[in-house]
């Protein structure tokens, strides 16, 4: 006699919403995610619910029926095209919407959202009192008195970037160092107004900086510069320093004697750097150090490159276009083969005294490499190698034109 077959079973009354979400996070890809809401009504409230990060166009209304259907949201991203922005844009109206309906958010991303003001800046500062994490680079308008509404309220802030922001001055500093213990990242690119001052006083109250992006903040000097080292100087791995022509010597010995952990330093137009800090540098952060980008610091010579090449094993990126000084003689201590090289990047543009017989001696130890910039090097060509012999990486990109493309890493 066969078996007795039940009734149907209804996979919704089967499982629990605690299980249903459990198989939710199970799956990897968002388009996965997205069809598992659409099997029902029940799974879509769940799906959104789940949803812990959200991308958008501006407009408010649109907002608010994204916060009531995605309730537990940690990470918004409503920055803007450079190239495709849209008038205008985000609004501090929107601003409003996200301050009361986002509750939980903890990561907030506005580039170049023009259009926003300190108004709506001290809203979110308000009414996002778990907020980790602002992008507000590019936000033009924006000056201290809408910034420092944000440390304010927020004093779990582990993350600010606000480059290209030009009325931020050494005030926003004070309030962050007041109230935002916790904070370990910082871009202030092209923020002209920032000074030593304004850095010292920073460090008086974070004292975990991981992350500094002072490029191009021509205010600031060495003074600034040795007080972060002093002060962040378990923390510290990467230091930002472009086109700051006010730091020199002195800067670059205090992080050699404080930060044994440092990972990147961009020091590209920093002409008063020397060689005997560089050499400094080499043996202090022999182990951490992974990208270092100096081109245009005209004082730069064979001896420190030299100590760079063979003493930091570890390094990844390495620029020194335009330092004119530089020859073949920097590589020549790599041919002992005795050092393990990990070097993926090269840029050595315009350095007119380094030559076929240099890049030779370099890849030879060199096998890693993936990016050579030898731009504007009159004495390296690509008919120069092929005449050499020369053997490159088999994936290593050598840009002798400026046809390809750079990468960012030295950014």
């Amino acid at each position: 006699m066969a078996d007795a077959v039940g009734p149907p079973v209804c996979i919704n009354d089967t499982l629990t919403d605690d299980e249903l979400r459990s198989i939710l996070s199970r799956l990897e890809s968002d388009k996965d995610k997205e069809v598992f809401g659409l099997v029902c009504k029940r799974w879509l409230h769940l799906q959104s619910t789940e949803r812990k990060k959200l991308s958008a166009r501006a407009g408010s209304h649109m907002l608010s029926r994204m916060a009531a259907r995605f309730t537990r949201v940690l990470e918004l991203d409503l920055s803007q095209s450079v190239s495709r922005s849209f008038y205008p844009g985000v609004t501090d109206s929107d601003l409003a919407v996200i301050a009361e309906g986002f509750k939980c958010l903890k990561v907030l991303k506005l580039q170049n959202c023009k259009a926003i003001t300190d108004r709506g800046l001290a809203l979110i500062g308000g009414g996002l009192p778990s907020l980790q994490s602002l992008d507000a680079s590019y936000c033009r308008k924006l000056t201290d008195k809408g910034l420092s509404a944000v440390a304010d309220g927020c004093h779990d802030l582990r993350s600010l970037h606000l480059a290209g922001c030009r009325f931020v001055t050494d005030g926003l500093l004070f309030s962050l160092s007041r109230n935002c213990k916790n904070l370990v990242e910082l871009g202030l690119q092209g923020c002209t107004n920032i000074s030593d001052s304004g850095l010292a006083d920073l460090v008086n109250g974070c004292q975990h900086i991981r992350f500094l992006d002072i490029n191009k903040c021509s205010s600031v000097g060495d003074v600034g510069i040795s007080k972060v080292a002093e002060v962040c100087s378990s923390s510290l791995k990467t230091l930002k320093l472009l086109d700051c022509y006010k730091v020199g010597d002195e800067s670059i010995f205090s992080v050699s004697k404080f930060c044994k952990n440092l990972e990147t330093l961009i020091i590209g137009g920093c002409r008063d750097v020397s060689d005997e800090s560089i050499k400094s540098l080499a043996a202090a952060c022999k182990n951490s150090l992974k990208n270092l980008r100096m081109d245009w610091c005209l004082n730069i010579s064979d001896s420190s490159l030299s100590c760079i090449l063979t003493q930091c094993k570890n390094l990844e990126a390495l620029d020194i276009g335009c330092c004119e000084e530089v020859t073949d003689a920097a590589f020549e201590d790599l041919r002992n083969g005795e050092i393990e090289f990990s070097l993926k990047v090269l840029k050595i543009s315009n350095c007119p005294k380094i030559t076929v017989s240099g890049i030779n001696m370099l890849l030879n130890q060199c096998t890693s490499l993936e990016y050579l910039d030898v731009r504007s090097c009159p004495h390296v060509t690509k008919a120069g190698c092929d005449e050499a012999g020369l053997v490159f990486p088999q994936y290593c990109k050598v840009n002798f034109t400026g046809s390809l493309s750079e990468p960012d890493v030295l950014v």
